[in-house]
């Protein structure tokens, strides 16, 4: 029982959102879910780099546009401070080069704001157990955009390429559109638990270490594109 309730202690969460109501909304959802435990709750960057610095986290979830600055500063001082640490980014924001920036300094998730308050529980369960989950929209922006960079950069093949198999190349498309595990195998018509083994085998391929790493790679080596 001991290695039960250690294995269920709650997760330590510092929520930065600048709009009050959905702020509250975020933090009313938080904290009302048992896996959790809400630490603390900031509408400034200057309130969030100090709770970072204060507080033992293991999830920091933030929005980008803030009105003393960027939530992606908070994401660069939790990634020195506090590596361990995961970060989420729930933000309107959709442009390519925030996107990019935001997943450069350390976000493992980007959500946008019109998920619903069950997408973003599942988004962080996701999240802690080492995937990197990333609205549909968001996974596009960073296809297209590592698509063109490829396209204007070289035009043979790139050395070294990695072979994935038919199945392996079906779930990476799935993977970069920012399907579910279970809707992956819905639509694969696979079992849903054969889907993990996959998406292991394909960031060992890539030699990456989750999803967004994964998208990344693949569209870099000229593997999907939009």
């Amino acid at each position: 029982m001991a290695d039960e309730g250690q294995r269920g202690a709650r997760l330590r969460v510092v929520l930065v959102e600048d709009d009050e109501p959905i702020r509250r909304r975020l933090a009313e959802l938080l904290a009302g879910w048992q896996e959790a435990v809400l630490v603390a709750e900031c509408g400034t960057l200057a309130d969030a780099l100090q709770a970072v610095e204060r507080e033992k986290l293991d999830l920091l979830v933030t929005d980008l546009k803030l009105p003393d600055g960027n939530g992606i500063e908070v994401i660069k001082v939790l990634r020195r401070t506090q590596p361990g640490a995961e970060a989420m980014v729930i933000s309107v924001m959709t442009d390519e080069r925030t996107v990019l920036d935001a997943i450069e300094a350390g976000a493992t998730g980007y959500l946008l704001k019109d998920a619903d308050s069950i997408d973003l529980i599942e988004a962080i369960t996701d999240l802690m157990a080492g995937r990197s989950p990333i609205s549909s929209r968001i996974a596009r922006v960073l296809v297209r955009r590592l698509s063109d960079s490829n396209d204007s950069a070289v035009s043979e093949p790139v050395p070294g390429r990695p072979a994935l198999t038919p199945r392996e190349m079906d779930i990476l498309w799935g993977v970069a559109k920012g399907f579910t595990y279970a809707e992956l195998a819905e639509r694969l018509e696979m079992s849903r638990q054969t889907v993990p083994v996959h998406i292991r085998n394909i960031y060992r391929k890539l030699q990456a270490s989750n999803r967004s790493e994964a998208v990344f790679e693949a569209a870099r080596l000229g593997l999907i594109r939009l």
